[in-house]
């Protein structure tokens, strides 16, 4: 045994097996979250002709599932800080699946809200304790990578459940993707519980009787160095994790990872929502549209994943800068509107490129800023503002469209979220990181 800390044997050495199972079980997760946004997306047509409500009502439907998920991103968020990564993301299945299988045998509006919103709040909460967990495996050489990688579950998720939801309905009803999502989501439940282990710097700020004895035998599965006695818990560990990250020493660096995360989120759901309207408004038929909004999510996918091999060699705040500018930059240039369907598919893929590039380096930047005792309440607190911006962005862009703006100037005006991003960004700086071991791993760590 020896006397390195958890956090020096982690960062320090390379990654294991266990450790990589970890990580890809966590992106399989975020995928899933991808599949139920263009789920529901898919299914609202039929939704809407088998009941016949109109497009306000419709676009409630659509929205719940948004305010789930910032109420689960900021309470469940801290559950997973209380109580542990894993219980919390079983937890996150067990609310996902209900939801699932809910909707695919409501027969009416108000129930679809309810089942929406119960959806939500798991997925919200699985985002947090991933995003964590996915931190907390990873080691220093490969984190900004793990988490941003990890956050490309998301388009990619979006891309799959997209194409099997078209195949679904040629032949079956709406009701057919929610039963296939509750099927796929139900699966995750077995995956989770018998392959992803619980969190190791977690279990070393909560500890219990046998703790030192769980973590050791974590280790020597993972062919890294037994520990000798358990290290004392963080101070913070023992407060409300909400009261330690308004404290003086983190409130300025959490409010400014709401801000960012809130504008450019906004950004972003302006492009994945809006797409398909768009594009028919053009001119093109609602197929057309369809791929284009395909082409959007793989461009997203593309970014996140060149973000994160660029930021395993770059520092990330100083990268997330120009890749948020170029963001506004895109979403502008969107606006000016193609007669040709090509051009506008590639527009759309540079666009998601830069924007989910934008937002998935955020998640890297909650992952590196927040200690681990309140990774998840961060992160959760952070996202789940942040879905306020997801909630409004759709209902903003509406507004703008319906009160005369142009194309252009709605692109424009959407697009700022992103220059707002990079301002709270830039300003994010060493001394904003705190002390002691409550910060450990704030913005010392982004900046260095």
């Amino acid at each position: 045994m020896v006397t390195m800390s958890l956090t020096a044997i982690l960062d320090d050495s390379k990654l294991s097996p266990v450790q990589w199972v970890a990580i890809v079980i966590c992106i399989s997760l975020n995928a899933l979250d991808g599949f139920d946004v263009l789920a529901i997306s898919f299914a609202s047509p039929g939704i809407a002709a088998e009941w016949g409500i109109n497009r306000a009502e419709l676009g409630v439907v659509l929205a719940m599932e948004l305010v789930g998920m910032a109420f689960g991103s900021i309470f469940l968020g801290g559950i997973a800080d209380k109580f542990g990564r894993k219980p919390t993301i079983q937890f996150c299945l067990v609310l996902m699946t209900a939801g699932m299988f809910g909707a695919a045998f409501v027969d009416s509006v108000m129930t679809l809200l309810i089942i929406r919103f119960i959806t939500g709040l798991g997925i919200g909460g699985m985002l947090a304790s991933t995003n964590a967990m996915v931190s907390e495996f990873a080691n220093k050489k490969s984190r900004n990578l793990c988490v941003i990688i990890m956050a490309t579950g998301y388009p990619i998720g979006a891309v799959l459940g997209g194409s099997i939801a078209s195949i679904l309905l040629e032949t079956h009803t709406w009701r057919a993707v929610f039963i296939f999502g509750g099927s796929i989501t139900g699966l995750f439940m077995l995956v989770v519980a018998f392959w992803l282990p619980e969190s190791l710097l977690y279990m070393v700020n909560h500890p219990k009787e046998n703790t030192l004895d769980k973590v050791n035998h974590m280790l020597a599965r993972m062919k890294k160095p037994l520990l000798d006695a358990l290290p004392a818990p963080a101070v913070s560990a023992k407060k409300s994790s909400y009261s330690t990250l308004f404290s003086p020493e983190m409130r300025k660096l959490t409010l400014l990872l709401m801000v960012a995360y809130f504008a450019q989120i906004m950004t972003f759901y302006f492009i994945l929502k809006w797409i398909p309207k768009i594009v028919v408004d053009m001119g093109f038929g609602a197929a057309q549209a369809g791929q284009v909004l395909v082409w959007a999510n793989l461009g997203g996918a593309v970014g996140a994943i060149l973000l994160g091999l660029l930021t395993s060699k770059l520092n990330l705040r100083l990268t997330m800068i120009p890749v948020l500018i170029l963001a506004f930059v895109m979403v502008s240039v969107f606006g000016i509107g193609y007669s040709d369907l090509s051009t506008l598919a590639l527009v759309s893929a540079a666009t998601g490129f830069f924007t989910n590039a934008g937002v998935v380096g955020l998640y890297g930047l909650m992952a590196q800023a927040f200690p681990a005792n309140v990774r998840a309440s961060g992160t959760g607190v952070v996202i789940g503002i942040g879905r306020g911006g997801a909630a409004l962005s759709p209902v903003v862009a509406g507004l703008l469209f319906t009160n005369g703006v142009s194309l252009q100037g709605v692109a424009i005006a959407m697009g700022t979220g992103a220059l707002v991003a990079t301002l709270a960004i830039y300003f994010l700086n060493n001394k904003q990181g705190g002390r002691g071991t409550a910060t450990h791993s704030t913005l010392s760590a982004v900046t260095k």
